[in-house]
């Protein structure tokens, strides 16, 4: 039973991904039949697994930085930030792979998408290349959705303390940030000169990409001190040891803007990331049955007898990336981070270290123009820069589902 059980997961998996269906509308459903068929479950305890405070925080943060989004403050730092960059066009990568991680630090790592348009143009006028830039977004949102306040870093480290795990959210973001820091840098190296020198001529004129912008509004200063509350909260919070619930507070924030300006609140709400939480919390619930039939340890160890634990660990992480490259990344730590479960208890290799090797190589992939980040990064490029471009991040991206598990791997080595 637990082995069809794995595989009816696989299937709703490779279903949703290529009809194109929402993942969490099959995976809720196929839970629940599982459980009752297969398991025996009453539907009470099937739904009892649905992460409710999952549902909490994704949908605290969203709110409360779509308000944000909606009244300028985001739009206005991006400008600011990117006027300061002036005449020195090779900083200017570097600062977009800061402003973008700290734009998908808010909730989600697709908060980055609003960058995307922006930093190209931004790179086109200052004839940057336009790879180079491509991987500063992706090496930004892969960075800022691993701090704790966004959706990679709420599941992976809300998952692995679910199953035992001490992972620290801090640390879990250390290694994002190390890891995705040294991946721009190599970047940087390989795709050091000016893109296509027509399109950076051309561009020259284009508007938009750096101009001046006004001063902050009432509200959008109010805001900006919400932000800044809420990111010193969560600092303070997990330094000290606390556990601030960052879903509340930031609701809390939001209501206290929404109190203030009602519009605004009512365009959060719209901002509100259901397909995100339901599509988690079908896989999260799912995932709960297949803990439930013991199907999770089942895989695990199964993952465990390929070899030593190092090769298990290369194993996971490899596959983490090759299907985050084509699926849902968050879906896929969702449904790994249990899996490797057997793996980091055993003692083979350190339970943290493998939470957080398996997180970055799920996101690092996503810069392959198969993912929604990687065919934004395309979109948004000069026509004539596409081809060249797309071919590229195919390159790149599918590298990195081998590059990513190897280097993790010797990491777990020395530690």
């Amino acid at each position: 039973m637990p082995t069809l059980a794995i595989a009816i997961f696989v299937a709703v998996f490779a279903i949703a991904t290529f009809r194109g269906i929402h993942l969490g509308v099959l995976m809720l459903p196929a839970a629940v039949a599982v459980g009752v068929w297969l398991a025996g479950m009453p539907i009470r305890d099937i739904l009892a697994g649905f992460p409710v405070n999952i549902l909490v925080l994704v949908g605290g943060v969203t709110y409360f930085f779509g308000i944000a989004q909606v009244n300028g403050t985001i739009d206005g730092v991006i400008h600011k930030l990117i006027a300061g960059v002036g005449d020195r066009p090779t900083l200017l990568p570097f600062l977009i792979f800061l402003m973008t991680a700290g734009v998908a630090s808010m909730g989600s790592s697709q908060a980055g998408y609003v960058m995307i348009p922006l930093a190209m143009a931004a790179a086109r006028r200052s004839a940057v290349d336009p790879m180079l830039m491509g991987i500063a977004l992706n090496s930004g949102m892969s960075t800022g959705g691993f701090a704790p306040t966004s959706l990679f870093g709420i599941v992976t480290v809300t998952t692995a303390r679910q199953a035992g795990i001490d992972l620290h959210p801090l640390t879990l973001l250390a290694a994002a940030l190390v890891s995705n820091l040294a991946l721009l840098f190599v970047a940087a190296w390989m795709f050091p000169g000016p893109g296509i020198a027509t399109a950076s001529r051309n561009s020259a004129s284009e508007p938009g990409a750096t101009a001046a912008p006004s001063r902050f509004s009432s509200r959008q200063t109010l805001t900006l001190i919400c932000i800044v509350g809420l990111i010193l909260t969560v600092i303070t919070g997990f330094s000290l040891g606390f556990q601030p619930d960052l879903g509340v507070i930031a609701f809390g924030l939001g209501a206290v803007l929404a109190l203030l300006y009602p519009q605004a609140g009512a365009e959060g709400i719209r901002r509100i990331d259901w397909s995100t939480i339901f599509m988690v919390g079908g896989i999260v619930t799912f995932v709960g049955v297949l803990q439930r039939m013991d199907a999770v340890n089942l895989l695990g160890h199964a993952a465990m007898n390929v070899g030593t634990p190092l090769v298990a660990a290369f194993v996971i992480c490899m596959i983490a990336g090759l299907v985050s490259a084509f699926a849902s990344t968050a879906g896929i730590l969702a449904a790994l981070v249990p899996m490797a479960v057997p793996l980091a208890v055993s003692g083979g290799v350190a339970g943290w270290a493998l939470m957080s090797a398996m997180g970055v190589c799920a996101s690092i992939v996503d810069a392959s123009p198969f993912s929604t980040t990687g065919a934004l990064i395309v979109a948004s490029a000069a026509e004539n820069e596409r081809p060249r471009l797309k071919s590229l991040l195919m390159r790149w991206g599918l590298s990195m589902v081998v590059v990513g598990p190897v280097i993790a791997t010797i990491v777990l080595l020395m530690l």
